[in-house]
């Protein structure tokens, strides 16, 4: 499967580093962020990825160029302006597959994928969340997610911590291709508030329920718990 890579972002909260670095490109053990996600794929078998660029991409593609020394094959589309995550994949729409796996420069799950894109596959459905239960080691990042005992996501609220929110997003979906043809071109689109609530509404948003806690290097404090988690 086509795996989509959003590294758009401005990565504000990481500031000054970020003044001059894109997120992704974070050293973390003498490699940028991104490159451990690459290379994990990589060693999976994935062999296609899709890096979706903005603040500072000029960066990220200089250091992967065509992927290949990397073990898979990387393709770059830049936003030429900010078009929010969905939007992004919207800008990109002639470079994708009919499904395909979507993770984020920011974030890493260190889980196989393949059973993931497997489900996603065998139950038919327009999207599927991995989702973590923040009980079993508190990532930092409040739980966002419900899903009811068949696997559907019934409802996704950011930040809010509600009562009956029991998994967090953990940055892991698959997607098919089809369901971005139907936002406009060139327009500010957030997966979180209007992809997933779409989805949602039309009982079409799977969650896979993983064990192993994500990690994330949004602030300091995270970037340092991943370091120290690769030592």
């Amino acid at each position: 499967m086509q795996v989509v890579v959003l590294a758009g972002g401005l990565g504000t909260r990481l500031r000054p580093i970020t003044k001059t670095v894109p997120k992704p490109m974070v050293d973390v053990g003498g490699h940028p962020f991104l490159e451990h996600i690459i290379r994990h794929l990589a060693a999976q078998g994935f062999r296609k990825a899709v890096v979706l660029l903005g603040y500072l991409g000029d960066q990220i593609q200089a250091h992967f160029e065509n992927g290949t020394a990397f073990g898979l094959e990387m393709r770059y589309c830049f936003e030429p302006e900010p078009l929010g995550t969905a939007g992004a994949i919207r800008n990109a729409l002639e470079l994708l597959d009919e499904d395909f796996l979507v993770l984020y420069g920011d974030s890493y799950l260190p889980i196989d994928y393949r059973p993931v894109v497997r489900q996603f596959r065998e139950i038919p459905c327009l999207g599927l969340m991995v989702v973590y239960d923040n009980r079993r080691a508190d990532t930092g990042v409040v739980n966002n997610v419900a899903a009811d005992v068949q696997g559907w996501v019934t409802r996704y609220e950011k930040g809010t911590g509600a009562p009956g929110l029991d998994y967090v997003e953990a940055g892991v979906l698959c997607f098919r291709r089809e369901l971005f043809k139907e936002f406009p071109a060139g327009q500010f689109i957030s997966l979180e508030k209007e992809v997933y609530q779409q989805l949602i509404h039309e009982r079409q948003l799977r969650a896979f329920v993983t064990s192993q806690r994500f990690y994330d290097i949004g602030t300091p404090e995270r970037l340092e718990e991943f370091a120290s988690a690769r030592k």
